[in-house]
Parts: structure tokens; C-alpha cells; sequence
């Protein structure tokens, strides 16, 4: 096997919107190739076929599916970031809140100093900690 990547599938023609947002929250974090869909292929022209990107130097990919999918994101599998202080956390929780849904509110719930679990605007879900 040659590596393991997180893969995101976005059925809005939002991945590119996704990915600007993303890396502008996280910091060391970058798009590093996107592939569009041309003129009279397989999905909507300028949308995204596939691309890559970085968060903190962990990479993913992402599509944006032209096929409708009677599935979408979910929080069984979420993206977990470990931050170093209680300013960031909040900062990460805050942006990423901001027109998704709370599923744990920042708070101590006893395994960690802080911590809190977001639904994103796209639908990804994010799971923040402060470690003890």
C-alpha cells in the first residue's frame, strides 16, 4: 500500500468554497492541485473533478459529485484536531460553527481541558480538543 487519504465528497459544487475555507483557517495549510471538469465532460465545466489539499500537513482529497446521492457527510466520521490552547480552540470553533451546527458545545467533559464537536456549513464534522 502506498498511503491512506482522507476523501471528501461534496454534492453542491461547493469542494473548492470547502477547501479556500479551510485552508484559511487552519494555518502550514495549502490547496495543492485542482482538477476541473471542461466543457462536455462527465460533470458541471469548472466544478471540481479532484483535488488535494493540506491541513497542517495532513493531506486530503475532495470531489464535487455531479451525481445526486441519497447520502451526504456524517458525523460518524469526523475530523479531529488537537489544539494547543484554549484561544485557538475557541477561534477553530467559532469559524467553524458559524453556519453548521453544534453537536457538542465547547465545554470540560472530563477527558479533556476543552473540547467541542461542529457539523461545518458544508456538513463535515469537526471534533476540537484542548488536551489535559
Amino acid at each position: 500500500m502506498e498511503k491512506v487519504t482522507p476523501f471528501l465528497m461534496f454534492q453542491d459544487g461547493n469542494a473548492e468554497e470547502a477547501m479556500n475555507f479551510y485552508t484559511s483557517i487552519f494555518e502550514d495549510s495549502q490547496i495543492t492541485n485542482i482538477v476541473r471538469y471542461g466543457a462536455n465532460e462527465a460533470g458541471p465545466e469548472g466544478t471540481v473533478m479532484q483535488a488535494t489539499f493540506t491541513l497542517k500537513g495532513q493531506e486530503f482529497m475532495c470531489i464535487d459529485s455531479y451525481l445526486k446521492h441519497q447520502f451526504s457527510f456524517t458525523p460518524s466520521f469526523s475530523i479531529f484536531v488537537t489544539c494547543n490552547t484554549e484561544e485557538e480552540l475557541d477561534n477553530f470553533y467559532e469559524k467553524l460553527n458559524e453556519g453548521g451546527q453544534a453537536l457538542m458545545p465547547l465545554n470540560n467533559y472530563g477527558f479533556s481541558k476543552k473540547f467541542g464537536w461542529v457539523n461545518d456549513r458544508f456538513g463535515v464534522s469537526w471534533q476540537l480538543n484542548l488536551p489535559m
